[in-house]
């Protein structure tokens, strides 16, 4: 018996990849986009901010990505905990969550290993350029 475990986690390479389909998907769209890729304990691996990408995004998408890491995409989550204010008041209780669309999951192999968040763009933009980061995959 051991008393670690082991567990898959996102690399440079795999998040590198997730951050330039989502600005590809940005540039087709013509919004400016920042976009966050985090790892499993919900740390930073890349980012990207595109030039002229509204700052306030910058914090936003490092929200969502973190926020992802509970195995839904955030537009998906506010739909699952709306109707329970224990949840929605407990979410606050987690500095770095939101429930705003635009962070997804990365799931490999059934398992949560990372997080992406895009902000920047309408919330649509925003789900769709994270879902292009995830397609890319």
């Amino acid at each position: 018996m051991t008393n670690t475990i082991k567990k898959e986690t996102i690399n440079y390479a795999a998040a590198m990849k997730i951050v330039d389909a989502a600005i590809k998907k940005a540039k087709a769209l013509g919004c400016k986009q920042n976009v966050a890729v985090v790892d499993d304990g919900g740390r930073l691996v890349a980012f990207a901010r595109m030039d002229g990408a509204p700052i306030i995004g910058i914090d936003g998408c490092q929200k969502k990505a973190f926020t992802a890491l509970f195995g839904v995409g955030t537009h998906h989550l506010f739909d699952m905990i709306k109707d329970d204010p224990s949840v929605v008041h407990g979410l606050s209780h987690f500095p770095n969550a939101t429930l705003i669309g635009g962070g997804m999951p990365i799931v490999i192999n059934d398992q949560v290993v990372g997080g992406v968040g895009v902000g920047g763009g309408m919330v649509d933009e925003d789900i769709a350029c994270a879902q292009a980061g995830i397609d890319a995959l």
